[in-house]
């Protein structure tokens, strides 16, 4: 928990150590990892990318995310190049940043007009 955002929330800290909150959180992260993300083969996203492109894209990547490094939402960029791409500078992993919510919503507001 304390990994998911640039700069650390204490009270989400603290909410980990609740332990009906441990295990729900564990249960769901091994229920992805043990399923490899439901991809069938490592690269799958990459190596379809293609069969998506057609589809309007935002990335939203945060500069210092540890959990997914910047280097993959660039792969994925260089393999959707029409993407939207949006490094947030001041952003680590969670979607509850201010920076990654500011470009989340604006995509989401784009999209609506579609």
């Amino acid at each position: 928990m304390a990994t998911c955002k640039l700069i650390l929330d204490p009270a989400r800290v603290a909410k980990a150590e609740d332990p009906d909150f441990a295990v729900t959180f564990a249960r769901i992260e091994c229920h992805y990892f043990v399923n490899a993300g439901f991809f069938e083969e490592d690269g799958q996203l990459l190596k379809n990318a293609s069969r998506i492109a057609h589809i309007p894209t935002t990335i939203v990547q945060g500069r210092y995310d540890m959990v997914c490094p910047a280097t993959t939402a660039w792969e994925l960029h260089k393999e959707l190049p029409s993407a939207t791409f949006h490094l947030v500078q001041d952003a680590g992993h969670s979607a509850s940043e201010p920076g990654i919510i500011d470009k989340l919503l604006e995509a989401t507001d784009e999209y609506a007009s579609l």
